[in-house]
């Protein structure tokens, strides 16, 4: 029983993933940061309020904190924004100079047209026969 735990935990995409979950907490910290630190201050700057949690209305006695939710839209929307203008792009910007491509795991089948292994002999959907010549987009 210990065996098959240690060579679960073993596994490339068990130790992939697990740092893969640590890299990404830490990366997130990072860009939460930025934003709080940095992009929020620079808005407040502009706009002039840094926090709308004060934003609230009130119906029958009920209060609706709708500042809240302003403060979390606000954080989402900074944080993606901070993720694609300071990683995506540079990162696609680096790749596209490189010329380094993903390389392709699966071509279209010929008669039915879904998606197949490239070296697949046989469609696993309309089992017609493929070869296994690659198909290049």
């Amino acid at each position: 029983m210990l065996k098959g735990f240690k060579e679960f935990l073993l596994r490339g995409n068990v130790i992939d993933l697990a740092v893969a979950v640590v890299i990404g907490a830490a990366f997130g910290a990072v860009v939460a940061s930025l934003v709080k630190s940095f992009i929020t201050p620079l808005i407040a700057a502009i706009v002039g309020q840094p926090d709308f949690s004060a934003l609230t209305f009130t119906v029958n006695n009920s209060k609706f904190t709708y500042g809240e939710f302003l403060n979390a839209l606000l954080s989402f929307i900074l944080i993606a924004a901070a993720v694609y203008f300071f990683v995506v792009v540079p990162v696609n910007t680096f790749m596209a100079r490189t010329g380094r491509r993903a390389e392709a795991t699966t071509r279209p089948c010929p008669e039915c047209l879904s998606e197949i292994p490239i070296k697949a002999r046989r469609c696993a959907h309309c089992t017609a026969v493929v070869g296994t010549q690659s198909i290049s987009a």
